[in-house]
């Protein structure tokens, strides 16, 4: 159980942590600017407030989660770091002498007192809320784009993610200690996953008995990531690989496999709003989206900025009924007219090629004049037939025996003139220019944040994942704009 009132912390060292912590600590920043007491508020219900013991305070271990995004670390390493380092024991509000808690209660912690929190939502809105309230935020423009992220297994069955964790461990290990290879277990040479399992386990077994060898850090990250991925994702492993990702495009001949983070960022590089989607997803149908949960925040939308998939016919009339500027160039190939079947091919800006609902790109297309004077050309795009023909949603798109596969789109270049016009503004070409500004913060979320891979399988552990970068990147831009 949890109760609302804090216990107070005595100990004759708290005031070490004024001898050892400058004021310009970024976590006693963060401390000192953020009010955590929001967290207790939103997950309270998830926790008996009248039975059962103490638990540990929900506050502590969301810091937890913070601290692991801002290092970008495992959850062992996160906790070991805590025993010693005592700017995290003072933004974990402990007294100097305490005890960490077990690294197996943050798996816990995940999984059930963050079921059903929005917390994407709830945390974006937090910094969003401190910015406005700081000042910060004084532009009245949004930035939009989208950034993937490659799914944990990335298409690789269980055994191969053993295999791998267990490859990374071995090389760091034979960078201190060549002879290692005497002392390791044999490799499995099955296909069977349980086999792999025990292999891993074996070899964990033999590194932690090497006392000496376990005190690289290299080296211990790497053990730590192979028993977090045994220990503490075994049943996902089992289970197969992870069934919520999808193939993605960001080029005619480059493809992912995983998940897609739609952002709005403002003139100040604080973002204000996030949808996270399969990959295969296409960016301009979370444009209304990202507006609502901007304005929703706090933010004044009067123009939004971004590239050519965010011009389709949809999101001009949208912001031309609500008095928004949209800095988006047209793209014939977007902003068509009509076409049939809208939600399940979808246009991949990157590529110039569609995509169907499976996540299959056309192969190639062809511009077709029709002899009809009054109806417009159109352009065809051919899909893989090989494919086609075993996909699972081929019924109803698909006919047996067909020799090929197309989807055609109509082109209808007068459909939107005003927006070409606009486009020839000064304001435009001025507007146009802050779009660099949403690049770099997705370089961010990879680079530092460790936002390139998802840390865990299925859409819910990638939205955590996307909550908790999202709120450290935005706390550390509010610290530096204060600065």
């Amino acid at each position: 159980m949890i109760s609302k009132q804090q216990s107070m912390r005595f100990s004759p060292y708290m005031d070490l942590y004024n001898l050892i912590i400058p004021a310009d600590n970024m976590l006693r920043k963060i401390n000192d600017l953020v009010d955590f007491s929001f967290v207790y508020d939103e997950i309270k219900d998830n926790y008996c407030l009248d039975n059962g013991r103490n638990a540990i305070d929900p506050i502590r271990m969301f810091k937890y989660l913070l601290l692991k995004t801002i290092h970008d670390l495992s959850d062992v390493d996160i906790v070991e770091r805590s025993k010693y380092d005592m700017s995290f024991k003072y933004f974990l509000d402990m007294t100097p002498e305490e005890s960490v808690i077990e690294p197996s209660s943050l798996t816990k912690f995940r999984k059930l007192r963050l079921q059903d929190v929005k917390l994407l939502d709830l945390l974006i809105n937090k910094t969003v809320e401190i910015a406005i309230e700081k000042e910060i935020i004084k532009s009245k423009s949004i930035i939009v784009d989208a950034t993937h992220t490659k799914a944990r297994y990335n298409q690789m069955t269980p055994k191969e993610v053993l295999m791998d964790r267990s490859k990374k461990l071995r090389k760091a290990v034979y960078q201190v200690d060549e002879t290692m290879k005497e002392k390791f277990p044999a490799k499995t040479m099955t296909d069977v996953l349980e086999d792999e399992i025990t292999y891993s386990q074996k070899l964990i077994h033999v590194i932690e008995k090497e006392e000496n060898l376990i005190q690289y850090p290299k080296v211990k990250e790497q053990l730590n990531l192979l028993k977090e991925t045994v220990e503490d994702d075994i049943e996902r492993l089992q289970s197969s690989k992870d069934q919520d990702a999808r193939v993605g495009h960001k080029s005619a001949d480059s493809a992912f496999f995983g998940y897609k983070t739609h952002l709005a960022l403002s003139e100040e590089r604080i973002i204000t709003a996030a949808v996270i989607t399969t990959g295969e997803k296409n960016d301009g149908k979370q444009l209304q989206t990202l507006i609502e949960k901007s304005e929703k925040a706090g933010i004044e939308v009067e123009t939004v900025i971004g590239d050519a998939a965010y011009s389709e016919k949809d999101n001009i009339i949208y912001t031309a009924e609500n008095d928004i500027k949209l800095v988006a160039k047209l793209n014939p190939n977007i902003t068509q007219g009509t076409r049939k079947k809208e939600d399940e091919f979808q246009f991949n800006k990157d590529a110039g090629m569609y995509v169907c609902k499976a996540g299959h790109m056309a192969i190639r297309k062809e511009k077709k004049n029709r002899s009809n004077e009054k109806k417009n050309p159109r352009d065809t795009y051919y899909f893989d037939i090989k494919k086609c023909k075993v996909c699972p949603f081929r019924e109803g798109c698909y006919k047996d025996g067909a020799k090929s596969k197309t989807y055609n789109v109509t082109i209808k270049s007068d459909e939107h003139q005003g927006q070409a016009n606009f486009q020839e503004s000064e304001y435009f070409k001025e507007k146009s220019k802050e779009r660099y500004k949403i690049e770099a913060k997705n370089s961010e979320l990879k680079h530092r944040h460790g936002y390139n891979v998802s840390l865990s399988s299925g859409l819910v552990g990638m939205e955590l994942q996307g909550a908790m970068a999202i709120f450290t990147v935005n706390l550390k831009r509010i610290l530096k704009l204060l600065g």
